[in-house]
């Protein structure tokens, strides 16, 4: 059970209205779907997931958690939104994936499980929370030295709502509306000195684009908006 308080009840409310989607590819949910295969070919292509202890914090409903199972890892997926949870158990015992999932604050479990995994994920999670350094800070204490720990979230720059707010949900309307607080957003140097606080060292790092005619994404160079880190322990 969840003690710590670093977590927005409006958020929570949020994704627990929308546990039941979680796993139709047409639902409010579908980037996390076109985007997956991008995040897990190139968390696997520098860690090599198979026989890896991994951790997917702000799991939800279990995309990222199972694609990660299939490659082979034992990962445990954590969340506070308790439907989600529910919704990605029943997933993962239909696909026979090996993941299992908690209710619990990433601040609590480090508390009981320092040290304990070879990779830890945190994706499209960090801008939902008021104290996105004490989840970084978390994630490091989760990690053996020499793991490696992936973040993803969004860039805070006029262009970052341009795109990810006023074009994504409010003319193309590939989010719902209000999915983004433009406040929370994290300038890439923010939270890399987030991490290296954390005793982390950058390793790599991409943007995501989105192709609106298409619908599609792919990993770049650029992390104007949408990006990823990945960080190693020290």
């Amino acid at each position: 059970m969840a003690t710590h308080t670093n977590f927005d009840a409006m958020e929570l409310d949020k994704f627990q209205a929308l546990a039941s989607r979680w796993w139709d590819a047409g639902s409010e949910f579908w980037p996390l779907h076109a985007i997956n295969p991008h995040r897990l070919e190139w968390i696997d292509r520098l860690v090599s997931l198979r026989d890896k202890r991994v951790l997917d914090v702000g799991c939800g409903g279990g995309i990222l958690s199972e694609s990660m199972a299939h490659r082979g890892a034992d990962v445990l997926g954590i969340d506070l939104a308790d439907k989600g949870l529910k919704v990605a158990t029943i997933h993962a015992a239909q696909s026979k994936a090996s993941v299992a999932y908690r209710h619990v604050a990433a601040e609590d479990l480090a508390r009981e499980a320092a040290g304990t995994f070879d990779v830890v994920t945190c994706m499209e999670m960090l801008e939902h929370v008021p104290d996105p350094a004490q989840v970084v800070a978390a994630c490091s204490a989760l990690t053996r030295p020499g793991g490696w720990v992936f973040f993803s979230t969004i860039n805070r720059s006029p262009l970052s709502w341009l795109v990810a707010i006023f074009g994504a949900e409010r003319v193309l309307k590939v989010l719902p509306r209000g999915s983004h607080d433009y406040a929370k957003f994290i300038k890439p140097a923010e939270l890399k000195a987030m991490a290296a606080a954390a005793g982390l060292v950058l390793r790599d790092e991409k943007g995501l684009r989105y192709r609106p005619i298409t619908r599609t994404f792919r990993l770049h160079g650029w992390t104007g908006v949408n990006y990823l880190l990945a960080m190693q322990k020290a």
